[in-house]
């Protein structure tokens, strides 16, 4: 038998201070021949980059929390590098290739993980002419088994805020530069190397569940969109998507958290408007088979209503046109001259959220320590307005309105478990994995109290003599309900606290308002029923819905319309002279004056159609704001 022999120790011990003496020193001299080989010897194997990164050469550090480099040594290293001669960036290069041509034998050790962790940062990979080799380094750590990606993901999720972005976002030009090169001719034939983009995506992935992972997160979700998918063809990647699942065959679509907002919302609408072409064909082949004239009307959804019955009314018509839901929205409100170019429709659904979410009217409650609403937990005979409210959410996103709506986030993420309504009507809907932090956003006093019973020092049961149960008024009455068979005789010890908080946090957001929000969650579903809706995170439900909280008054002079009046005229430029000066809470006010809500839709001002008109009353005087 041949014995294997162990590869001969590396030599590298040199400190951070002393590679920036060294650095120092080349800078000054202008010989960088010290540096040079540095750099050489580090970067030649994996054994040498472990050799000059690991905090401790000797010890395994198999840690999933520890990645055992010393971070602040590669840090050093590679901030000094761009600023070092290309012969210098060259031999890390070529060093960098020997250690990816390297034959394994066996799974991975912990020293190949740290050494990919490391390369992974590597300051040049930002530059196209080393894209060949990022490639290569891309495709081996996406080929990595499921327990080496555990690894990486909790190293990544220790990495400084910074250096954490630049590698996101070195990923992200690597993908969109592969999609669309500025310099075709630097780069090999898409069609020769196709896995580029599948393993750049998947690394990419693992730094997304990292950051997911991390509470609060390290970047926000937006900064993993790529811009540059809203550029290709959405639909192909869908469909693709639904042929094809999470198979072997791509797509985008298998890494939502890459698509932004924009481009989902596409993707969202272009599936909604392809079942509506469906339908209305066979509404059309019906027609003709019966001899009977094709109706126009028939490609509308056409809900007529009047002002002094609007919700009941709204009830029935939508009940009554559950089939029509996914069609272009047109309202009519009875005894009424006028057509709806849309302003009838925003008036519709103003009017319909005002009076639904009043006080008075008992649906929901406003806490107004949270600023938002949360669904009413009395129980009554006909839930069927809760289920108007979700659809009336559906027609919005389907028809890019935006609601005056205040849910806290954790209604989204309810509104998504599961995604798409089961197939099985026996499994519970809307029931989300809730935590104390939930609870937070909506009451968080109560949530403050449960916090203060968590950390609590002394005897709880002695204490604060609870038991497993929660008292609620309903219409004057106070009501008992056990958290757990048997709870008004558990008390409520140190031992079992944290169960009594989370079935506490259960009972108030999930099962104390289950039917209401079964009712509700198929509503929304009833108009939202596409598989699109797996791609969204509860935030971007949310904006889909309300629209984004940010605004930029100067986008929306820049896309503002006139009618009667030019840009340039005098009264023009005072009004926006004023309105930029603004206090934000004035703005958002004019802006829901204008547009019923105080939030900008997905596409951004430009998709708000913001339009000053001239009135030409008799005093010459009367001025409109229409949108």
């Amino acid at each position: 038998m041949k014995v294997s022999v162990p590869p001969e120790p590396p030599s590298q011990t040199k400190t951070l201070k002393e590679f920036r003496e060294d650095i120092e020193k080349a800078k000054l001299s202008g010989d960088w021949k010290t540096v040079y080989e540095f750099y050489s010897a580090t970067f030649d194997s994996f054994l040498e980059v472990n050799a000059t990164f690991k905090k401790f050469v000797d010890a395994p550090f198999n840690s999933i929390e520890d990645c055992g480099v010393d971070t602040k040594f590669v840090n050093g290293v590679y901030d000094a590098l761009l600023n070092t001669p290309q012969d210098i960036q060259k031999c890390i290069l070529k060093g960098i290739i020997n250690g990816l041509l390297q034959e394994w034998k066996g799974p991975r050790t912990k020293d190949d993980l740290r050494a990919y962790f490391i390369l992974l940062q590597n300051p040049l990979f930002s530059n196209t002419s080393t894209y060949v080799i990022y490639a290569h380094l891309l495709r081996q750590i996406a080929a990595l088994t499921e327990g080496d990606h555990r690894f990486l993901i909790h190293w990544f999720k220790k990495m400084p805020q910074k250096r954490f972005k630049q590698v996101v976002d070195s990923l992200l030009q690597f993908i969109s530069l592969r999609l669309f090169p500025a310099k075709p001719e630097e780069l090999p034939l898409l069609e020769k190397c196709t896995w580029w983009i599948p393993s750049a995506t998947k690394v990419l992935s693992l730094f997304n569940t990292a950051n997911s992972l991390s509470n609060p997160p390290i970047i926000p979700y937006m900064d993993f969109y790529n811009s540059t998918l809203d550029h290709i063809d959405l639909m192909e990647e869908y469909h693709n998507w639904q042929c094809y699942g999470n198979s072997q065959r791509f797509s985008f679509c298998q890494c939502p958290f890459i698509i932004s907002i924009a481009a989902k919302k596409v993707i969202i609408q272009r599936d909604s408007e392809q079942q509506m072409i469906n339908i209305a064909r066979q509404s059309l082949v019906d027609k003709v088979s019966r001899r009977q004239r094709p109706d126009m009307n028939m490609l509308f959804l056409n809900v007529k209503v009047r002002r002094m019955h609007l919700v009941s009314d709204s009830l029935d018509e939508l009940t009554r046109k559950r089939a029509d839901l996914k069609k272009k929205l047109k309202v009519t409100f009875v005894g009424e001259a006028g057509l709806d170019m849309g302003g009838l429709t925003k008036e519709w659904f103003l009017l319909l959220i005002r009076q639904i979410f009043h006080p008075d009217y008992g649906m929901f409650t406003y806490h107004k320590d949270s600023h938002c609403h949360w669904f009413s937990s009395f129980n009554c005979d006909n839930y069927s307005e809760f289920r108007l409210v979700g659809a009336l959410m559906g027609l919005a996103v389907y028809n890019s309105i935006t609601l005056d709506i205040r849910f806290p986030p954790c209604c989204y993420k309810k509104l998504l478990s599961p995604p798409i309504v089961p197939s099985d009507q026996n499994t519970p809907v809307g029931i989300g994995n809730v935590t104390i932090d939930d609870l937070c956003q909506v009451m968080p006093e109560l949530s403050h109290g449960l916090n203060e019973l968590l950390s609590y020092e002394g005897n709880v049961e002695e204490d604060f003599y609870s038991t497993f149960q929660v008292f609620q008024e309903e219409f004057g009455v106070i009501k008992t309900y056990s958290l757990k068979p048997g709870g008004d005789k558990i008390p409520v010890t140190n031992q079992n606290r944290k169960e009594y908080v989370q079935l506490y946090v259960d009972f108030l957001l999930n099962k104390s308002i289950y039917k209401q929000f079964e009712a509700f969650y198929y509503g929304f579903h009833s108009v939202c029923a596409s598989n699109a809706l797996m791609l969204l995170r509860p935030e971007e439900v949310e904006i889909l819905v309300c629209g984004s909280p940010e605004l930029d008054m100067h986008a929306l002079q820049k896309h503002t319309q006139y009618d009667g009046y030019q840009k340039t005229d005098l009264t023009i430029r005072y009004f926006w002279e004023v309105v930029l000066e603004f206090s934000l809470e004035l703005q958002k006010k004019l802006l829901h004056f204008a547009t019923g809500s105080d939030r900008v839709p997905v596409g951004g001002m430009a998709d708000l159609n913001f339009k000053i008109s001239k009135s030409e009353a008799s005093t010459n005087c009367h001025r409109n704001i229409e949108h």
